[in-house]
């Protein structure tokens, strides 16, 4: 019989701790810079200018800034900020672009005489290569803003699920779109 306390807890092996999750000592820069960017836009976007408006847009983004300041700059480099900023402004018109085009193939499948031999709808599964939250949402957001196709679910694993119009709509151009946004983002 061993001798051990009866009202004593059961030994717990030893365990490491969870890891502790960085936090940048200047917590105050996600949250500025959350707001000057969602203020920007409001003014773009408001267009009023007298007093009442312009504090309703100061106290709107600056409660969306201190809740959702994490989604925008999760892991806060301030110094590859401008050239993920510059990356994406790059990417833009290429988006645009394809945005284009892919409006073009939609116009041509909704009046050609055989349209409906032609659309063959699909739901189209892949696995994408990006890691991040905010980079798999602008995946998803860019295969949405693509006429032809859009978005149906998104994992946190990166498995990605599209609609497509066609097979032309969803053979090539998501997997391209996931190559252009790991650029942009360093993945």
């Amino acid at each position: 019989m061993t001798n051990q306390n009866q009202n004593a807890p059961p030994s717990v092996p030893d365990t490491e701790a969870p890891p502790v999750r960085y936090r940048p000592k200047n917590r105050a820069i996600p949250h500025v810079l959350t707001f000057f960017i969602l203020f920007a836009v409001w003014i773009l976007l408001s267009g009023k200018f007298d007093p009442f408006h312009v504090s309703l847009g100061i106290i709107s983004c600056g409660l969306v800034s201190i809740f959702s300041n994490e989604m925008l700059f999760p892991d806060l480099k301030i110094k590859e900020l401008p050239i993920v900023w510059s990356r994406f402004i790059r990417y833009i018109p290429w988006l645009l672009y394809q945005v284009l085009v892919a409006n073009i193939h939609v116009m041509y499948l909704a009046f050609h005489p055989k349209m409906i031999d032609l659309i063959d709808p699909q739901i189209i599964v892949f696995r994408s290569q990006l890691k991040s939250d905010l980079s798999l949402v602008t995946l998803a957001n860019s295969i949405t803003l693509t006429p032809g196709t859009i978005t149906v679910y998104v994992s946190v694993f990166g498995d990605v699920t599209f609609h497509a119009i066609d097979v032309e709509s969803g053979q090539s151009l998501p997997w391209i779109m996931d190559a252009r946004i790991a650029e942009i983002f360093g993945e």
